[in-house]
């Protein structure tokens, strides 16, 4: 009973945690909104349309039908190359950091497909691939899939020797050692690669659906441009950034507030989490 009420407790306390973080993100969306009212007094509609015009086209695009399958298309050919680049980059990061050999023959391979701008991938997908779907999942898997790699390999390279090693001399079961070491050591540097990468593949499908005319969000983005029509060029950017705020705020948030959670359990957390310290 003492530990059911313990955990509703905490469970409480995360979700008003949670809530209350929220206030902070709507106050500086207001915030944005009021600069970009103030934007669009200065410059007028042709360069910056008000929120009110903006809002109002994307209310009429959606009711026109062309909002949600622009939105259904770019969100699967974005998901489909980042979890490609997360299985990817996630594996060979692991071999790597597992060899010495693997990482020194993967790694400068790691380095020069970051150095490559996303633009040039682009470039490259459209005269391999043409203008398809396939070539917008092309670019987001090489662009995602080198920052998991790095970060795997780290996250590998820097487990504890010793605590294994303690963990086989009092023979804890194997599922113990993956869940309770091994799984939370590595989600501390994954997630953040995964969260970085999982936001790059909506900007890198929007761009490469932009050049190819593959569709989706993109491809809206290009028909507004040809036609110089900045209030529905506003209302397509409004949609993706209305994408990056939900997956930031219902799926990365709350898994990060996850990740915190057992992070704080460890000992000493407390006091690194203390301002100066």
């Amino acid at each position: 009973m003492i530990r059911l009420r313990a955990r509703l407790a905490r469970a409480l306390d995360q979700a008003l945690d949670y809530v209350w973080g929220g206030w902070g993100a709507a106050a500086s969306l207001l915030l944005l909104v009021a600069l970009w009212e103030a934007g669009h007094a200065a410059y007028g509609t042709l360069v910056l349309p008000s929120p009110r015009e903006t809002f109002a086209a994307l209310w009429q695009m959606t009711l026109a039908g062309k909002v949600w399958p622009a939105v259904i298309e770019t969100s699967r050919n974005a998901l489909v190359g980042f979890g490609f680049g997360v299985v990817v980059g996630g594996v060979l990061g692991a071999l790597a950091g597992l060899s010495d050999m693997i990482r020194r023959l993967l790694a400068p391979i790691a380095t020069l497909m970051l150095g490559i701008p996303a633009i040039a991938w682009v470039v490259l997908s459209l005269l391999w691939f043409g203008g398809s779907g396939l070539a917008v999942v092309f670019t987001v898997l090489v662009t995602s899939a080198p920052i998991v790699f790095a970060s795997a390999a780290e996250g590998v390279r820097s487990l504890d020797g010793a605590l294994r090693r303690m963990a086989r001399a009092f023979r804890v079961p194997r599922h113990v050692l993956v869940t309770d070491v091994y799984l939370p050591h590595m989600l501390s540097y994954l997630f953040p690669a995964v969260a970085t990468a999982l936001a790059l593949s909506w900007k890198v499908a929007v761009m490469t659906e932009l050049l190819s005319g593959a569709g989706g969000i993109g491809d809206g983005l290009a028909t507004a441009r040809v036609q110089v029509d900045t209030v529905k060029a506003m209302a397509w950017i409004l949609v993706v950034v209305a994408l990056l705020l939900a997956v930031e705020y219902l799926l990365l948030e709350p898994l990060r507030r996850r990740l915190l959670t057992w992070r704080r359990d460890l000992p000493g957390a407390e006091a690194r989490d203390m301002p100066g310290i």
